[in-house]
């Protein structure tokens, strides 16, 4: 009886101590996870769990920043938007990000300020791996030896063109690559209040640049003056719509009949016309010869407070069915070799989206100097204010 009362005993404190020790292990904290600030171009990423119809075909897509922290549970995304590159660039002042998506120009900008962190390419395989080195050929600013140094810091995320967007069925077909007649619709009074423009400096003084004839990087003062006077013009007489993401929706619903846009714009329009069960041919792309070709680039701040983690996140956007997700979601033209041999062949041959050689030739990027950033600038600011 006795030896029962012991063991007894034994047992109820090894029963305690087993439990105390389970509690304490179930009550532990979870491993702490390290933000990553992610500041990105609205509406240009995968964000939702759906099945995306285009051009006949079902594409999957998931929420790729939730793909992210599945995969790399020690990280936490912070993710923000920005519409337009000049409001991202003032918020590099006072904000601190891990990885910024701006244009080409902007990214020659902020490397010619020491800005940027330089890569770590052995963290980026995904990206040596997959990367379309046409874009490689690109000239981004009218120094070489600087436009050789932007693959050192940056990665490219998508690129586009830029061109007319137009409503086939109430204005016609316009067959025409001149710029002077395709553009000529946005300065016409006779499409008051049915016209879009970019609320982004760089796109909407370049498409009056282009429409007079003249390089997207003059600074001739009488060439600025006179697109200055043309855009003044232009709001006074046809009172354009400004905006970026709002007006996709405003060009489908017929609202707006013709305006700017990015050629990945154009892709999500006629995406939506499809998805409501209406032809998408309605809305109509036109890329003028002299036009604009960019590229938005991921890169990393100098102060950034979790470079690893943004090498992380970088490395995972180039994952191939990654990258997938967000071409399809976001229409946009993707750098990504194997994306472009699983897209609709109708896209890819296009070279309205996918410029080749030939195309590229007739494009301009847009470059960036202190003088050209000061002077479109102060010309950007007197055209907002009338």
């Amino acid at each position: 009886m006795h030896k029962n009362r012991i063991a007894l005993f034994l047992t109820i404190i090894a029963l305690t101590v087993a439990l105390a020790v389970l509690g304490t292990a179930g009550c532990q904290p979870a491993p702490k996870q390290t933000v990553i600030n992610v500041y990105n171009w609205g509406e240009y990423i995968s964000n939702a769990d759906d099945t995306i119809t285009w051009m006949g075909q079902d594409y999957p897509v998931k929420d790729v920043i939730a793909e992210f922290e599945t995969a790399y549970p020690q990280y936490k995304v912070n993710y923000q938007n920005f519409d337009d590159n000049e409001k991202m660039y003032a918020k590099l002042d006072s904000e601190v990000y891990d990885v910024i998506v701006p244009s080409d120009y902007m990214v020659v900008r902020l490397i010619k300020e020491d800005r940027l962190l330089k890569l770590d390419k052995s963290k980026l395989t995904n990206v040596s791996q997959y990367l379309d080195n046409r874009l490689s050929a690109l000239q981004l600013d009218a120094d070489s030896a600087i436009s050789a140094k932007v693959a050192d810091y940056a990665v490219p995320y998508m690129f586009c063109t830029v061109g007319l967007i137009y409503n086939q069925e109430e204005l016609g077909k316009i067959d025409a690559t001149d710029p002077a007649e395709v553009w000529s619709v946005l300065f016409d009074p006779a499409m008051k209040n049915r016209i879009g423009m970019y609320s982004s400096m760089r796109e909407t003084i370049g498409v009056a640049l282009n429409y007079k004839g003249y390089s997207l990087n003059t600074l001739d003062n009488a060439q600025l003056n006179e697109v200055k006077q043309l855009l003044i013009d232009q709001s006074k007489n046809v009172q354009p719509l400004y905006g970026i993401d709002e007006l996709k929706d405003k060009f489908v619903s017929g609202e707006l009949l013709a305006g700017v846009v990015w050629s990945g714009d154009h892709v999500v329009c006629q995406q939506r016309l499809e998805e409501d069960g209406q032809d998408p041919e309605i809305l109509q792309y036109i890329l003028p010869e002299g036009s604009n070709m960019s590229v938005d680039m991921m890169c990393i701040p100098k102060n950034a407070a979790n470079p690893e983690g943004a090498l992380a996140f970088i490395n995972f956007m180039y994952q191939p069915d990654i990258a997938l997700m967000n071409a399809v979601y976001v229409g946009y033209s993707s750098p990504h070799t194997d994306v472009q041999s699983r897209l609709p062949a109708a896209i890819t041959g296009n070279s309205s989206y996918y410029p080749d050689a030939a195309t590229i030739k007739t494009l301009e990027v847009y470059y960036s100097s202190e003088e050209i950033d000061s002077t479109y600038d102060k010309l950007w600011q007197v055209i907002m204010a009338n």
